[in-house]
């Protein structure tokens, strides 16, 4: 192939790169490839820095700023039911250079490429600053809630932790029409739960006579950040066959 002919089959693009473990981005000039049969190419002209791509700059790896591309096997079990983040083996944006696979150089630039199946289209009266953490720790809570049925008008559903993550599960459980009670070391963050995010209740999680008093109330559990301590007092606060959903994982090697 003619470098005339190479040149037309990608798409030139600029981003932010880490070349170290410093936590300083340097800007980078790249290449996408093609559009193809099924492909589109995205402008992106808002994005978010989420602690994972932090966390990847500061293990020394060569990467450049990005989230999940949803490019997998076709072959996978769940790409046949849209649960294509659990198939065993995908192509991430997170470009980790040693693996001998294509070099994504990730999703913080100007362009991005993606088959048009993993794209959605943003309604005209939303504004685009605000879609982007939607997409982002949105979908964090927004998924687990729908497919674990934590999304009915009526229920009693609990939110520990009051980051970005809580924020979104309180306003998407009222959105739903349900009765949202934040679960929080913080007493502090009471009056932003109750007043900004129209909570319904605020309980402070090492006040045991609160947390006695919520016990046996709530549907179900949205847990944003990895309990430090023993599951139990969460679980007391269940109904008969309530859900306590972890978004993140406890520490594996303590007791459960």
């Amino acid at each position: 192939m003619s470098g005339f002919e190479e040149q037309n089959q990608t798409q030139r693009a600029f981003g932010w790169a880490a070349s170290d473990s410093s936590g300083t981005l340097h800007p980078f000039y790249f290449t996408r490839r093609a559009n193809g049969e099924n492909d589109i190419t995205l402008k992106i002209v808002y994005c978010g820095i989420l602690i994972s791509t932090l966390s990847i700059i500061l293990m020394e790896f060569l990467s450049t700023l990005s989230s999940p591309d949803m490019r997998f096997w076709e072959s996978c079990d769940g790409s046949q039911n849209d649960l294509e983040s659990y198939c065993p083996k995908s192509i991430t944006t997170y470009t980790i250079f040693d693996n001998g696979g294509d070099k994504n150089y990730g999703g913080y630039s100007d362009i991005l490429v993606v088959d048009q199946h993993f794209a959605v289209h943003i309604p005209e009266n939303l504004a685009l600053e605000g879609v982007a953490p939607l997409l982002c720790a949105g979908i964090t809570v927004f998924i687990p809630m729908k497919f674990f049925g934590l999304d009915k008008a009526g229920m009693h559903v609990g939110v520990v932790g009051l980051g970005g993550l809580g924020h979104l599960a309180v306003k998407f459980g009222k959105a739903f029409g349900m009765k949202m009670s934040v679960i929080s070391t913080s007493p502090s963050k009471k009056i932003e739960a109750i007043e900004q995010l129209k909570a319904d209740s605020f309980v402070v999680s090492h006040d045991m006579e609160q947390m006695e008093g919520a016990v046996g109330t709530l549907d179900g559990i949205i847990a944003t950040i990895s309990p430090t301590q023993s599951l139990l007092p969460l679980l007391n606060l269940l109904k008969l066959n309530g859900k306590l959903i972890l978004l993140t994982p406890p520490d594996l090697h303590k007791p459960i």
